[in-house]
């Protein structure tokens, strides 16, 4: 299995809209509302929508590749972070997703050490992200990762409210 991780250009926006939207079903459709998930996504993983978060000059999307094959991606952005994620010149993981068939198989870890590489590349000292708090495996990896829970935030997903877990790690 050959591993390659990737910048996302504008030419991978197709593709990434798709995969977007697929990872994101996979990972979430099972415990939530049909009704919520299709409201998210028809928002969220639009051709427009990913065209234009690929042309954002603070974002930046990361693609991993197994075999030449799309298998997961991240966006990272350097927005401003919320007031609990205290450490130095932090960078957010907007998201991170891996295709199903990869899970367990080192992709997801290669592509948060891509995520830490990169930010620290850009000069950032801190990396934190939101993860929903029911999602007990992706908590775990994160936790893995170092990352510890500094606040909470409300994910809209539709008309459900939820409870993302804020987590944080430096960088150094």
């Amino acid at each position: 299995m050959k591993i390659n991780i990737r910048y996302a250009r504008g030419e991978d926006a197709v593709m990434l809209t798709a995969l977007s939207a697929r990872t994101f079903y996979d990972a979430f459709a099972a415990n939530n509302a049909p009704e919520n998930i299709k409201a998210y996504m028809d928002e969220a993983f639009t051709l427009e929508k990913v065209t234009s978060e690929l042309a954002d000059p603070l974002a930046v999307f990361l693609l991993v590749e197994v075999d030449g094959e799309p298998a997961g991606y991240c966006k990272l952005s350097g927005d401003q972070a919320p007031d609990c994620i205290t450490g130095p010149s932090p960078m957010e993981i907007k998201r991170l997703y891996v295709e199903q068939k990869y899970l367990g198989t080192g992709v997801g870890p290669a592509l948060m050490q891509s995520c830490l590489d990169e930010a620290l590349s850009r000069g950032h000292r801190t990396i934190y992200l939101g993860v929903w708090e029911r999602n007990d495996r992706a908590v775990a990896f994160y936790l893995k990762w170092g990352f510890s829970k500094a606040g909470e935030q409300i994910f809209q997903m539709g008309a459900d409210a939820q409870t993302d877990w804020l987590m944080e790690r430096s960088l150094l």
